[in-house]
């Protein structure tokens, strides 16, 4: 089967051909696009669901017959088309929103936008139930939104007050709703991932041991391209193969960790060819396009809730802005970036609704202003919310205070006033 997708350009070279498992790939190095993957060609059959040594890169032949069958060459409907819509927008007004909240001092620390990845969070996350759950990284504040968290409790969040959704104490980079099932945001690179593959596991229990036959949850893990030279990376891999647990894997490919380009820091760029590697299906997909990680979403999500087992996906997208609000983002070439802003994921999504008349310009524009007063809402509601009071400090990190956070009258030490101003005396 010969199988093209897009065409990618390497700054940097590598082998003309190269050969796995049986596979010949063709690479081709003067192409428009950007990015890590070059046009594949397989000669091997393409299955979502095999295991060992075949090589996937796209849906399965099944969804692709049943396309082919259908009248209605329509991707979407009308309402899904909307709510894809709305989501990416609110994202991306979001994270504008909170650029300027940063700069205003209303924020303190790291803070990382999302800019430009909205298709992957929406892409994955609006076909999810509410029992699933996602597991983010520093760059969370979207995946919290796409999986219902109220847009005030985020802002709040970001605003450290008590009213946030992790109660002022998580800030920017550890967002989480016990609600919603957003098990949280994590700082520091493939830390969450053994957190979702026990997540995954906890699922499989529930129906399998406890026999809790509605138990069908699936988990997202959601890590970027630098994470995938990580140890824990790989062990969860093996381990969510090795017992068929219910995890998407997804990884949000932007090129670059912080400063340094995937190209330089990877032997083999092409990251979903680990997952076969694994024993689990490795697809590619262009994480700029809403309506393709969908596709690619739908049939990974569903094949994980039958029990079929881990996917690995990656999504090649792009940020917008530097890695946080701190970096002057001077490294990028500009035309690398300006390449990525034609191709924005929102204005590609808003161009197919029109061109399609699934949506007019008119009916987008009440989403946006919609979306201007929720975010309004939320700035005031976060900004006129309370701090947390002293005593949380020490919750949620000892077991037993006593002998540290509390003292001989029974109280928490850090109410005295002198407390933050050193603990030499205390």
């Amino acid at each position: 089967m010969s199988l093209s997708v897009p065409k990618f350009a390497h700054p940097l070279p590598l082998p003309l051909q190269h050969r796995s498992n049986g596979c010949s790939m063709s690479f081709h190095t003067f192409t428009p696009f950007l990015g890590s993957t070059h046009k594949l060609r397989f000669t091997a059959p393409v299955k979502l669901n095999a295991r060992s040594n075949s090589i996937v890169v796209s849906v399965s032949d099944a969804v692709k017959n049943k396309k082919l069958k259908s009248a209605n060459n329509l991707l979407i409907t009308k309402e899904e088309g909307l709510l894809l819509y709305e989501d990416m927008t609110l994202g991306r007004f979001f994270e504008d929103m909170c650029a300027q909240m940063y700069y205003r001092g209303k924020m303190f620390g790291f803070v990382h936008l999302y800019n430009g990845q909205e298709a992957v969070s929406t892409g994955f996350i609006k076909l999810l139930k509410k029992e699933d759950s996602v597991v983010s990284t520093y760059r969370d504040h979207v995946h919290s939104l796409s999986k219902g968290v109220p847009a005030r409790a985020v802002m709040s969040e970001l605003f450290g007050k008590a009213t946030g959704c992790s109660r002022g104490q998580g800030g920017s980079m550890h967002m989480f709703s016990k609600e919603h099932n957003v098990i949280g945001g994590f700082a520091f690179i493939a830390e969450g991932i053994p957190i979702a593959t026990g997540a995954a596991f906890s699922s499989k229990y529930r129906r399998e041991v406890l026999k809790e036959a509605d138990c069908d949850h699936v988990t997202l893990a959601f890590f970027g391209d630098g994470t995938c030279n990580n140890g824990q990376f790989y062990e969860c891999l093996n381990m969510a193969a090795l017992w068929k647990l219910p995890i998407v894997f997804v990884v949000e490919n932007n090129l670059w960790a912080i400063g340094m380009s995937h190209l330089r820091a990877t032997s083999d760029p092409q990251i979903w060819k680990k997952g076969p590697a694994f024993g689990m299906p490795g697809v590619h997909v262009d994480g700029m396009d809403v309506l393709k990680v969908r596709e690619v979403a739908k049939e990974a999500i569903e094949r994980a809730r039958r029990g079929e087992g881990p996917t690995l996906v990656e999504c090649e997208t792009y940020r917008f802005r530097g890695h946080s609000l701190a970096d002057p983002d001077e490294l990028r070439d500009p035309a690398e970036k300006a390449h990525y802003a034609d191709r924005d994921p929102i204005s590609a999504l808003k161009k197919y609704l029109i061109g399609n008349k699934l949506a007019s310009e008119q009916e987008l524009k009440a989403i946006e202003n919609k979306i201007d007063e929720v975010l309004e809402e939320a700035v005031e509601f976060a900004d006129e919310s309370p701090l947390p009071p002293r005593s949380q400090l020490l919750e949620n990190v000892f077991a037993d205070p006593k002998g540290f956070g509390i003292g001989p009258d029974g109280k928490y030490r850090c109410e005295d006033p002198k407390f933050t101003q050193g603990t030499a005396h205390v």
